[in-house]
């Protein structure tokens, strides 16, 4: 039988910050990864940058790392975030690894959540497929047992914001865990409310890597049923009194 070639080569993992690793007297337990999926464009690379630097700074004293996927190579943004978690799993062991994306990657973190691995994603403005036929939807079933968490821009003219309110319709049918938050007035970008995105994100993250424990927001949007924990909207100045 012929061998298939590696679906995800030419990806890679970008440098580990967060946890101090590697060997000697300063090197502290990995206990949990976030794999940053970066979007279609180099040229507007939405929050991640500011997110990356703000888990790093969290998360970093509790043993989380994170790393950048590095795109490359034929194979989807899906089928290499798959591949990073495998690396996530060989490098660290059995740890909990979310994955944040934004634009074309946070529709690859959604796809590539049933990675066993996968506890967990962050999917920012995601650029879901517009005209998506009503029998063959984007599939949700296999985020069961994930916590969700996506957050969109209401001026959106990139991605359709509805098109990601109705798939969180969907996922919540399918996990309880799943929660949207709308940015009012941002575009795909979500530059004008930077701040409270990444502390959002990052609120997101460590209690779902970590605790388990969340901001009241989140939380009541994790418990809100349909329609109203998947259009909770963002507060301005969100973050400034983070797990106060």
């Amino acid at each position: 039988m012929a061998q298939h070639a590696p679906p995800a080569r030419g990806a890679r993992l970008g440098r580990a910050a967060g946890a101090r690793t590697g060997s000697g007297p300063t090197e502290s337990p990995v206990n949990g990864v976030v794999l940053l999926l970066p979007g279609a464009s180099r040229f507007s690379p939405g929050p991640m940058r500011p997110l990356a630097r703000a888990l790093a700074r969290a998360g970093g004293g509790d043993g989380l790392v994170t790393h950048l996927v590095i795109h490359g190579g034929e194979s989807s943004r899906a089928e290499q975030a798959r591949w990073a978690a495998d690396e996530t799993v060989r490098r660290y062991g059995d740890v909990p690894v979310c994955l944040a994306g934004y634009d074309a990657g946070g529709l690859a973190a959604l796809r590539a959540a049933g990675h066993g691995a996968v506890n967990s994603v962050l999917a920012l403005a995601p650029c879901l497929e517009d005209g998506t036929p009503a029998d063959s939807p984007e599939p949700v079933k296999h985020l069961s047992g994930r916590q969700v968490l996506i957050v969109h821009g209401t001026n959106d003219a990139r991605s359709d914001p509805e098109a990601s309110f109705r798939l969180a319709e969907r996922a919540k049918k399918a996990n309880r865990s799943t929660c949207r938050f709308e940015v009012h007035s941002d575009g795909h970008g979500l530059r004008e409310h930077q701040a409270e995105v990444v502390a959002l994100g990052v609120d997101f993250v460590l209690g779902a890597v970590f605790s388990g424990r969340y901001s009241r927001p989140v939380t009541d949007a994790l418990a809100a049923p349909p329609p109203l924990g998947l259009r909770m909207p963002l507060a301005s100045g969100f973050g400034r009194s983070l797990r106060g």
